[in-house]
């Protein structure tokens, strides 16, 4: 292990640019988060620098070690570090900060600007995405170079993260802390800026804990710097941070945490560890006192050009030495793995095999869930990207590829799941926010499709990450079963009302609830076309009919991939259309029947995906829900929120406007009015 690090005066110069250019770019538009980005500038051009694999000219190369900022708000941090290394960002960006059309916004935003990982900014969600880049690191290895010797492979790389105390109080930085300790993840390196300081102040009002106790108790490798000296002076121990990050380097079976005692905003002469610097620009005369400390001259952005220069030198040749490094060690490997090099052309496109061959469900009934536990192990071996699990309900989410080993350190195996650390089945522990970040950490990194899996109304627990992928543009999957009332016994707690609803509102999201065990094999084929959006499958407890397909009989259930689809048209020209999801689907498929027997012409619309629907031409749409036929009647267990954009002025909606109780499901929709007999009542009296 190599502790010397070459820390020169370009270096403190540069890092000096860094500190005004934070307090100039806020300053300038009149608002954002200067006080961190001031004092943290160190660590972040040491990693940038120094430590982190990067090539400014290629922001997707594949070798490169991952950065998050958890603590997204102190987005200049991150910015001022691009900049410095040539990494796409210039100054006339710095100066755009947080104006429209920018590609610097307030927090870091994924897509939007070159190098930015991760869209962060909800406090604690950077790090559970990071606990996810750094779970597919290693599952990456494992699929495409699971020999090579111990930091020999080109799929080899570190994550780091900086996290503030905002972060640390936030619960889901806890569940995702203990799930990497668990799963032994020593390629992750995070950094705790230990400053005390929140929007309110002090953090002793309302944080008391002893935060490097509590990740010792998790199991990571922990460390401090203490920048303050215990409170008796200022000291930027930069010599002292690289040794804790080498040491952390060389800590292979357990994820590391550092703590860095800071003030925020030093060296601010007179504003230094104020929460005034938090969040609020700082004010010319406390700017023009830091440029006269850092010998600056006193006008606005006063770049040194030469430590700009300096930087992005060193910045260009350590890119370039390390591609070379690396671009040799990956050509050797194409050429000694040609079949992994082919799966991995695929999958780094994001694209689907030639074809994928879905199971085929005869009639009978079955439960959503269940066909899509058997859709996940068919799918198993034509698609080996694809891996996932669940938040401690494997077998109530069906989320377990038969046959398929746990992702786990093999000493955590247990009786009922033996693992290995390149498995293929994922265990989330009770952890619903951390298996969402963890789930779009693992789908950022990009060479693998995950799932993961809960019951639909614990999605109450992980809607931060969901909303998440939606920004960010992300093809992660999510499972939600237990899907409605039919849930029974357990009661209104576990009975999802106005989930369906409160998903559909999430921009770019797709919601998928199938009727039957063959609209189940669709939706997950749906789901993995689909890869700039992420999808929540909706699916049942409770056994559905599984509708026969075919010729004289229902339409084929591909027509799941459009959203909707006309499952069984009237006798004639339609004078009502019932549009149902999931489970409901069959109740509209008897009261066709007596409908249609009672001289009223009915047409069976199944629209599993508003969503899938809504990317369709005009036509298609036209010929699902002609615009001539304005009775229609909507039926779903879940609020009516959402549903007058398909029935119009004129239709119905059979729904849930309250909450359950604890019965069996049976008796659930009958005393709901989930019948048959209700469904062709209220038809009656729409048509007249």
């Amino acid at each position: 292990m190599n502790n010397t690090l070459s820390w020169t005066d370009e270096d403190k110069r540069a890092v000096d640019v860094a500190r005004i250019l934070a307090a100039d770019a806020v300053e300038k538009v009149g608002n954002g988060h200067p006080g961190t980005a001031i004092s943290l500038a160190p660590l972040a051009y040491l990693l940038y620098q120094k430590v982190m694999k990067t090539d400014p000219s290629d922001s997707l190369w594949l070798g490169r070690d991952r950065f998050v900022l958890s603590a997204g708000h102190s987005s200049l941090t991150q910015y001022t570090q691009l900049y410095l290394a040539g990494c796409g960002l210039e100054l006339d960006d710095l100066k755009a900060l947080r104006t429209w059309g920018s590609k610097t916004p307030g927090h870091p935003e994924y897509h939007h600007t070159e190098f930015i990982e991760a869209t962060t900014g909800p406090l604690g969600a950077g790090i559970s995405m990071a606990v996810g880049m750094a779970m597919a690191a290693r599952k990456e290895r494992g699929l495409f170079d699971p020999n090579a010797a111990a930091g020999e492979s080109p799929f080899d790389h570190d994550v780091y993260v900086i996290a503030g105390d905002g972060c640390m109080q936030e619960g889901v930085a806890s569940e995702a802390s203990s799930l990497a300790a668990t799963q032994n993840l020593g390629n992750l390196v995070l950094f705790y800026d230990d400053n005390r300081i929140s929007i309110e102040g002090d953090t002793k009002i309302a944080f008391s804990e002893d935060v490097a106790a509590r990740y010792e108790a998790y199991g990571w490798h922990v460390q401090s710097v203490d920048f303050t000296n215990g409170g008796t002076s200022y000291e930027e121990k930069v010599d002292e941070l690289y040794a804790a990050v080498e040491a952390a380097k060389a800590v292979t079976d357990k994820p590391s945490f550092i703590k860095v005692t800071t003030v925020i905003g030093w060296p601010l002469p007179n504003k230094q560890g104020s929460h005034s610097v938090h969040g609020s620009k700082i004010g010319g005369e406390e700017i023009s006192g830091l440029k006269k400390e850092l010998g600056f001259e006193d006008e606005p952005f006063a770049v040194d050009q030469a430590a700009v220069a300096y930087a992005r030198k060193n910045a260009a040749e350590r890119g370039k030495a390390a591609r070379a490094e690396w671009d040799a060690k990956f050509e050797a490997w194409k050429s000694a793995n040609p079949e992994q090099a082919a799966l991995l052309e695929r999958v780094a496109k994001r694209e689907l095999p030639d074809s994928l061959e879905l199971p085929v469900f005869e009639p009978g009934k079955k439960a959503t869930r269940a066909a899509s536990g058997e859709v996940l192990t068919a799918l198993a071996s034509q698609m080996p990207e694809l891996w996932g699990g669940s938040a401690d309900l494997a077998g109530s989410n069906n989320t377990t590829m038969k046959g398929e080993p746990s992702f786990l350190p093999e000493e955590r195996s247990s009786h009922e799941f033996s693992g290995n650390p390149y498995g293929r089945t994922l265990h989330f522990g009770i952890r619903e926010h951390a298996m969402g970040g963890a789930v779009n950490g693992i789908t950022l990194s990009g060479l693998t499709r995950p799932y993961g899996g809960t019951f639909f109304v614990f999605a109450d627990y992980m809607r931060p990450p969901v909303r998440l992928a939606a920004l960010m543009q992300l093809p992660s999957i999510f499972v939600w079963t237990h899907d409605s009332v039919g849930v029974g016994e357990d009661g209104p707690t576990h009975q999802p009302i106005e989930h369906l609803a409160s998903y559909r509102a999430i921009p770019n999201l797709a919601l998928v609830r199938p009727a039957d065990a063959n609209e189940t094999a669709y939706a997950w084929l749906g789901a993995l076309k689909h890869t700039a959006q992420p999808t929540g499958m909706v699916l049942s407890r409770q056994d559905l009919p599984i509708v026969e397909r075919g010729e004289g009989a229902y339409a084929p259930a591909e027509g799941v991939l459009k959203g909707a689809y006309v499952l069984k048209d009237a006798s004639a020209e339609p004078q009502l259309i019932l549009i149902a999801t999931g489970s409901e689907v069959a109740l509209a498929i008897e009261a066709q029947k007596k409908l249609e027997a009672e001289g009223v012409p009915t047409r069976v619309v199944s629209m599993p995906s508003q969503e899938w629907f809504e990317e369709q031409d005009e036509a298609y749409k036209e010929e699902v829900l002609p615009k001539a036929v304005t009775k229609r009647l909507s039926i779903e267990a879940g609020i009516a929120l959402g549903w007058a954009k398909y029935v119009g002025f004129e239709g119905d909606s059979i729904s849930i406007e309250s909450f359950g109780a604890s019965a069996s499901g049976d008796v659930m929709f009958t005393e709901l009015g989930f019948t048959v007999e209700n469904v062709v009542d209220r038809a009656k009296k729409l048509v007249g």
